[in-house]
């Protein structure tokens, strides 16, 4: 806007509001807006408040103005008149501003300029701005004039309109405040082409809402004019200057958001004139806000007020059809209306989850919030309900029950047995939604087609939703509705399309993706901008997945363009506008009829004919390739059927019919026919019948009625009538091919067939391959779930056999039946749930909106089954974490690499731990195919071993999809067929697992070995054969282990193993080696920043003490080496790192920009190091939050049990912590984060208590947090950071951050400032006098600078610990004899673990949620030893243990032993009674008594435990020692070297010392009081120095 040049004036419309014209709605209105203020409005001064975003745009040219006018005006009156006053008042932006300090502020600024009564208040901004400061004038001087100018769409709609006026308080949002009616409101619409397109589109939902309730004939132009509407505000033309301020320069966009909005701000001033303090009609403006401001209280930090309102107007209009108040078509319209600006529609809208991440919005704490909606009259619900499009059931918010509020809001239902319900009707007439194969033909045809079309039936569902959308994105058609949106009007656009603005997402909706993609080809390249040269269609998750290639190759046999831009043969698509060539075009029909469809739909545009031939076999349901064919015929083209599967397809334009009625989904029908035969009622549908151009229709002739049912059937309807319940017979043999959609239906009624005759109960279905590929693979999934009610099914080739039971004994699924987001899984199971007793849980319940957004309103208002809503746990965590980790550790495990690295041994490793079979893939081939490979590869060739290889590896995912390691070949990878194999075997949650090792030691060792001819040579040279290969093992696993161990070093590969294992547990989920984030205690990371870690690790036990993890810091790593790449660099110091220590990892490349060494000039080459510590199986990833979404994004998605840490660092320290900014980066971190780190840097001390101010504000967070300030100023921030502060020790080179401090730095500082107090611990006992324990807790205590004391209290009278007990400073104890037993009636709980030892030797102080202190015994007598041994040993179910002793001691021997998975323990003791004590105490633990140690033992003992004094002169005799190197524990701790260790050392045993068990003991004690673990390298030689003195 120019600030001198002078504007014209304004053609304007005025709206009434309480009898006044005072709304004033325009384009460029400044300068008349400053006239009528000052002329109408006189005042002495004229005070602007408005926020700092605003103030840049905009004061200065209004002062200017004001300045200006105000002289001019003033001068006419005389040289005596004064002009008024021009003063403004800047306050931050946001709704942290919307309180009662800014009222302050704002006020004592005006009390500071001397304003009085003669003041008149400007509010210049959004809907903030507007209610805090119309609160201002309210107030000030008990109430002076107030101007609202409202500069954001929602403001103008909604806010400004009605004189309510609040700030926020702690306790809610606009609770206090005051109504005061403006003055004027001026709407210069020319302000919104200033706000950010998000902010735009909050404000339509106010504009989409007040059309839905009021007026259909605005919310028609809102349907028609979305490109219009969001023209003249994102993309506005500036042809002349001010265009738009008249109405000769208006644009006929411009023309069209004036009108809308006025409409909208009509309604509202209307509203307001007739209920101004909202007695009853205001209240209809709050449709959607029921809900919607529900949703805006749980996630106010996240989501705007009309995003939450648009999810609200959806789930209320919902609420409306489900009370038989509103058809499916205006909810459609409504959806459509919604999505089409951009506004979501649930919850799970890609946006939202964009912005919410993994918060969740419970329907509790939606119910919760809505009882406190001001509509509501005590506690009845009131909700405003839609009857139709621009009309409500009340001229009011209407009273509504709890019950249909939370079916609607719920995830999932219950379906409650027809045994359980009295609703069930006898007999039913219904109708079904129309035919969503002829819908998206149609759609599709009448878009390419000339003239209008009425479209009739249409099926207004997901599916065609995003058809509509999509065709609408590419300028091929204009829709319209009529009939209350029963008829859909397209005006064809004649195969004329335009590239889109943005890509084409299409959700799940695997048609429109399969149709459109061959539409796309028909763009014009005369289309193309600068901005968008291609079309890119892309999908959700599960469409990525779904195949496309066989199309896509045909399409680009014929010269089109089409590139994939993620995985092969998947979407999404980028396709170039070139046109299609036509001719001959082969195409592969065996997988999907789509395909064929998609070509024949389009073909009339290609430059030439089309002759379509179809190859590869059978061609898969026929009946929808004739179904298209017929259509078109509809449309004026005629297709014609030569012999072998060719079509001929002439050019031509296709012309719509004046109307063309769409017929009934046949598939759909099949639902609630089923009903009628599993439950024995009567169903007639009259819509659809045997003329039908759809094969499902013959599902009740040909399914139905062969299980028993009697059928009637008419060119026009069907009538089904079940047998009594439980009566159903089995179909021994159907194919199903010609109806392949309704197989799940059959198979749902087949799971509940029965024979009289007692026979076999089977249904075999066949001809149904093509539903693998669907938007799931059903027959799996028919298989999983089926099960889970008890019924036996398995997969055939192309079909499933199902085994029929008795109702009586299904049980229904206790996590209830996953749908895998598939419309027929819901529906078919929801026909099963009818008879299974005690409910079925149907989740996703949603998903029927693909085909029938309203299923569930009808199956119980229309067939009478009720159902429950239902919260479940997490769809999300169904869908994704649990079944991940699920099916992760059941299905097969597979090995790539080299040969040489290693994959045998540990795919023995691997199938040992994970109790697999192991199966050796060239052992497999050989033994398979009775020959050597080698002679297969002399006789054969490479080609065809290759070849045969594939062949074989695909068989045995197939023969042994779980419970298998299958250790592949060396070459698998050679074949492009093997690749995509192992690639899709990674999309479906299985492990492929890159075994890499140093390839200079792999040649070597190979070399060594090159006697061996049972191995074919490889011909070439072997780098030859690694550089070709391993950008191929790279993209056919999800996971690389690299092996450190020489396969000629067997001493080694113990080292190895526990590496491995621990490898193996993290990605498998076993076992992920991360921080419980429930625990109390802070934690820390060390940060390691060397150059070279193979250096340093003989310190890194030192470094990390008190640490809870250590962090790799990637960007301070420097590869010296001119032979190995920078990430095989990396991949070596991260696995020295792994093997140095068992504390996770934290994987981080810090940029330059964010404090680090890493060029920000490398971003590809960062996110690949960060993709490959995924790979690595790293716990945890440092992402900054700074760089590309898309890039974040992916990663993420194949994060698997990584955990991320989405980091951002202020380092240039101008980001204040109760800055928007601040808050801006934390929305962003929880986003993509698992956890969440802020670091700014500190000015002052201050600045750390304005952080602790912004972590107490995250009143929502449920994600662990890192924030801290940096420098030492920020020194206090980090000791009282709670989760993972990073730290530094003396011994690191340098620190990676100012202000870093050690652990023992961090706990001091805690204890000075009172937060850490000090403790007293002690070890209670007789005689204790020469104890090492006070050496190890004090040493520890010191080492991690914790405050506490640890001492002897020697006593034989347990009564004397009494008072220590009782002590507030008491933080613990050991006790030993003769108090372990004793000390119990003192202590609050024993552990499960002491109970069964039937001794305490450990005093824990435990604070309950309460508040209450509490007593804890335990036992750590046997980690000691449990910890001790198992490193050392490696146990099976034949491993037996000898203890020695029957005392105490004994006790804890024998449960240890039992731990580590000993079958068989033998006890000797002179003394038998105290055997049998023992034997009775521990009855299943395998004891077996014996009366010599030189008796014969069944199972030599692989581990000896003595208890006895180690100054017993007890012999030993050789038969104790008959295992191979087994492991003697002492538990004597003097002398040191007793005569039993002296005799297993001669016997090559290995021995450990007493000392050694209480050294580990008592670090388990230690982690049990501190929460931290003690440092053990500093204990163990101070306890040894103790010792030897």
């Amino acid at each position: 806007m120019s600030k001198f040049t002078e504007q014209p004036e304004p053609s304007v419309e005025k709206i009434s509001v309480l009898h006044e014209e005072s709304i004033i709605i325009g384009f460029h209105l400044t300068e008349y807006m400053i006239r009528d203020i000052i002329l109408n409005i006189p005042a002495s001064t004229y005070a602007l408040i408005t926020d700092s975003n605003l103030a840049s745009i905009y004061l200065e040219n209004i002062s200017i103005r004001f300045k200006n006018i105000a002289s001019k005006l003033f001068l006419s009156k005389g040289n005596n008149a004064v002009p008024p006053r021009f003063i403004s008042y800047v306050i931050p932006p946001g709704e942290q501003s919307k309180n009662r300090n800014t009222k302050a502020e704002i006020e004592d600024f005006l009390l500071s300029q001397t304003c009085t009564r003669d003041t008149c208040i400007i509010a210049f901004g959004g809907g903030v701005i507007g209610d805090l400061v119309g609160f201002v004038a309210a107030t000030f001087m008990r109430g002076v004039p107030v101007v609202q100018v409202p500069t954001t769409l929602l403001a103008m709609v909604d806010s400004s309109i009605g004189g309510k006026t609040a700030v926020d308080t702690p306790h809610g949002k606009n609770l206090i405040g005051a109504f005061w009616q403006p003055k004027r409101i001026f709407m210069d619409l020319i302000y919104l082409e200033s706000l950010p397109e998000r902010q735009f589109i909050n404000g339509m939902a106010e504009v989409i809402k007040t059309a839905a309730i009021n007026n259909e004939s605005s919310f028609i132009l809102l349907e028609n004019g979305v490109a219009s509407i969001r023209d003249a505000v994102l993309n506005p033309k500036k042809d002349v200057p001010f265009q738009g301020a008249t109405l000769e320069t208006r644009t006929p966009a411009q023309s069209l958001l004036l009108t809308v909005i006025r409409h909208a701000a009509e309604f509202k001033a209307n509203v307001v004139t007739n209920d101004e303090r909202e007695s009853g009609l205001r209240g209809l403006l709050n449709f959607g806000h029921s809900i919607g401001h529900a949703i805006e209280a749980i996630l106010y930090e996240v989501l705007l007020h009309g995003e939450c309102i648009s999810v609200g107007m959806v789930r209320e209009a919902e609420l409306a059809r489900s009370l038989g108040h509103l058809n499916q078509v205006a909810v459609g319209r409504l959806v459509r209306c919604l999505e089409s600006y951009g506004l979501p529609i649930s919850l799970d809208d890609k946006k939202i989850k964009k912005l919410v991440g993994n918060r969740q919005c419970s329907v509790d704490e939606i119910m919760e919030f809505m009882k406190v909606d001001k509509k509501n009259i005590g506690g009845k619900k009131r909700i405003v309900i839609l009857s139709g499009i621009g009309k409500t059931l009340e001229q009011k918010a209407t009273f509504v029950p709890d019950p249909p509020i939370r079916k609607v809001l719920s995830p999932a239902v219950s379906i409650i047995p027809v045994t359980s319900s009295s609703n069930l009707p006898n007999h039913v007439t219904m109708t079904t939604p129309g035919s969503k194969s002829i819908s998206n033909r149609a759609l599709v045809l009448s878009a390419l087609a000339t003239g209008t079309c009425r479209l009739k039936g249409l099926l207004h569902s997901d599916d065609t939703q995003v058809m509509l959308v999509a065709l609408q994105n590419l300028g091929g058609a204009k829709f319209e509705w009529e009939d209350n949106g029963e008829t859909l009007v397209v005006k064809g656009g004649g195969g004329n399309l335009k590239v889109p603005d943005k890509e084409i997402y299409l959700g799940n909706a695997g048609t429109a993706s399969r149709f459109l993609t061959t539409v796309c080809t028909l763009v014009s390249a005369m289309s193309k901008t600068e901005t968008r040269k291609t079309t890119i269609i892309t999908g959700n998750s599960r469409m990525k997945q779904r195949p496309i290639g066989p199309l896509v190759d045909a399409l680009r046999e014929n010269d089109s363009q089409i590139l994939y831009l993620e995985n092969e043969g998947c979407l999404p698509l980028e396709i170039a506008p070139l046109g299609l060539r036509g001719g001959v075009i082969n195409l592969s029909a065996s997988i999907s009829s789509q395909y064929v469809s998609s070509i024949l739909l389009s073909a009339p545009y290609a430059n030439e004919p089309v002759t379509l031939s179809l190859t590869g076999g059978q061609v898969i349901s026929q009946p929808y390739i004739d179904m298209t064919i017929a259509v078109m015929d509809s449309f004026g083209i005629k297709v014609e059927r030569l012999d072998g599967n060719v079509y001929r397809i002439p050019k031509g334009c296709y012309k719509n019919p004046s109307e063309y009625i769409i017929e009934a989904d046949a598939s759909s029908a099949t639902y609630p026919l089923a009903i009628a035969a599993i439950t024995g009622i009567t169903c007639t549908l009259p819509n659809i019948g045997s003329a039908s151009l759809q094969g499902d229709a013959a599902f009740a002739v040909k399914v139905l009625q062969p299980m028993g049912c009697t059928v009637t059937q008419t060119a026009t309807s069907t009538t089904v009538k079940g047998p009594p319940i439980g009566s159903l017979r089995p179909l021994p043999q159907i194919d199903m091919e010609t109806m392949t959609d309704a197989f799940l239906t059959a198979s749902v009624l087949a799971a509940v067939a029965s024979n009289n005759d007692a026979g076999e109960c089977i249904t075999r279905i066949t001809g149904i391959a093509n539903q693998r590929v669907k938007e799931c693979d059903r027959i799996a999934a028919m298989v999983n779930e089926l099960s889970k009610f008890g019924v036996t099914a398995s997969e055939l080739p192309d079909g499933i056999q199902i085994h029929g039971a008795k109702i009586q004994s299904l049980k229904s699924p206790e996590k209830g039946v996953k749908c895998y987001d598939d419309h027929r899984i819901a529906m078919s199971f929801s026909v099963l749930g009818c008879v299974v007793s005690n409910g079925t849980i149907i989740r996703e319940k949603k998903c029927v909106e693909k085909t029938w957004p309203n299923w569930w309103d009808d199956l119980e208002s229309k067939l009478g089954i009720q159902f429950d809503g239902l919260e479940i746990e997490s769809e999300q965590d169904l869908l994704l974490t649990k079944n991940e980790i699920k099916v992760s550790k059941d299905k097969s495990l597979l090995f790539v690499g080299m040969r040489g690295v290693g994959k045998s041994i540990l795919g023995k490793i691997a199938a040992n731990f994970l109790n697999f079979q192991l199966i050796d893939f060239d052992k497999y081939f050989e033994t398979t195919l009775s020959i050597t490979l080698h002679d297969f590869v002399e006789k054969h060739g490479w080609a065809a071993f290759r070849e045969k290889e594939f062949e074989i590896i695909s068989s045995l995912l197939q023969a042994y999809p779980s419970g298998y390691v299958i250790s592949c070949g060396g070459g698998i990878v050679e074949n492009p067929n093997s690749r995509d194999l192992l690639k899709a075997y990674i999309r479906e949650k299985g492990i492929v697992i890159h075994v890499v090792r140093d390839i200079k030691e792999v040649e070597e060792y190979l070399n060594r070995l090159n006697k061996d001819t049972a191995r074919p040579k490889y011909g070439e040279a072997f780098l030859d054969v690694w550089n070709r290969r391993e950008g191929w093992y790279k993209e056919c696993s999800n996971y690389e282990y690299l092996s450190t161990t020489s396969n000629d070093d067997p001493s080694m590969w113990h080292h190895e193993e526990t590496n491995f294992i621990r490898f193996l547990k993290f990605i498998t989920g076993s076992d992920t080696n991360q921080i419980n984030i429930e625990q109390k205690n802070k934690t820390f990371f060390v940060c390691l920043m060397y150059s070279d870690i193979s250096s340093e690790l003989q310190h890194i036990p030192t470094i990390t003490h008190g640490a809870d993890a250590i962090e790799l810091r990637v960007d301070s790593l420097s590869n010296n080496s001119n032979t190995e790449s920078f990430v095989d660099y990396v991949l070596k110091q991260f696995t020295l790192l792994r093997r140095s220590s068992s504390l996770p990892i934290i994987f981080t490349v810090r940029s330059q920009g964010q404090g680090g060494k890493f060029p920000d000039t490398q971003e590809k080459e960062m996110f690949f190091l960060l993709a490959q510590a995924l790979k690595w199986g790293c716990e945890y990833v440092d992402i900054e939050i700074c760089w590309s979404h898309d890039l974040i994004s992916n990663l993420i998605k194949n994060k698997g049990h990584t955990k991320i840490i989405a980091s951002w660092h202020d380092v240039m320290g101008t980001v204040k912590w109760d800055s928007e900014e601040i808050r801006r980066h934390y929305r962003t971190s929880e986003e993509y984060g698992d956890i969440i780190k802020l670091v700014c840097r500190a000015g002052s001390i201050i600045d750390n208590f304005k952080l602790q101010e912004f972590i107490g504000s995250l009143k929502t967070r449920t994600k662990p947090i890192i924030t801290i300030n940096m420098g030492v100023e920020g020194q206090l921030s980090r000791v009282l950071n709670e989760f993972l502060t990073p730290v530094t020790h003396p011994l690191l080179p340098s620190k990676s951050a100012p202000g870093q401090l050690s652990v023992s730095e961090i706990h001091q500082a805690l204890h000075l400032i009172g937060q850490l107090p000090k403790k007293n611990f002690y070890l209670f006992g007789t005689p204790i006098s020469h104890s090492v324990s006070p050496v190890i807790h004090n040493t520890g205590f010191g080492v991690l600078g914790l405050p506490h004391h640890y001492d002897l209290f020697e006593s034989e009278n347990i009564d004397d610990v009494k008072p220590i007990l009782q002590d507030s400073q008491f933080g613990g104890a050991s006790v030993t004899i003769p108090h372990k037993i004793s000390i119990m009636k003192y202590l609050d709980h024993i552990s499960e673990h002491a109970k069964l030892i039937g001794a305490v030797n450990t005093v824990i102080v435990e604070i309950d949620s309460n508040g209450n202190r509490k007593l804890l015994g335990d036992n750590t007598d046997w980690l000691g030893i449990y910890h001790s041994v198992k490193p050392l040993v490696r146990i099976d179910s034949t491993s037996s243990g000898l203890v020695i002793g029957a005392g105490g001691t004994s006790r804890a021997a024998i449960y240890a032993l039992h731990q580590l998975g000993v079958s068989t323990i033998y006890v000797y003791n002179r003394t038998l009674a105290k055997i049998t004590d023992l034997v009775t105490h521990f009855p299943t633990c395998g004891l077996v008594p014996l009366t010599s140690l030189s008796q014969t033992f069944s199972q030599s003992p692989q581990i000896i435990i003595s208890t006895i004094p180690g100054t017993s002169v007890m012999e030993f005799p050789d038969e104790i020692f008959q295992f191979d190197k087994g492991v003697i524990v002492e538990m004597a701790y003097r002398p040191r070297r007793t005569n039993l260790l002296k005799k297993g050392e001669e016997k090559g045993w290995i021995g450990i010392e007493g000392v050694q068990v209480l050294i580990e003991q008592g670090i388990h004690q230690f982690k049990k009081w501190t929460g931290k673990t003690a440092p053990r390298n500093i204990i163990e030689e101070n306890v040894l120095k103790k010792y030897n003195e």
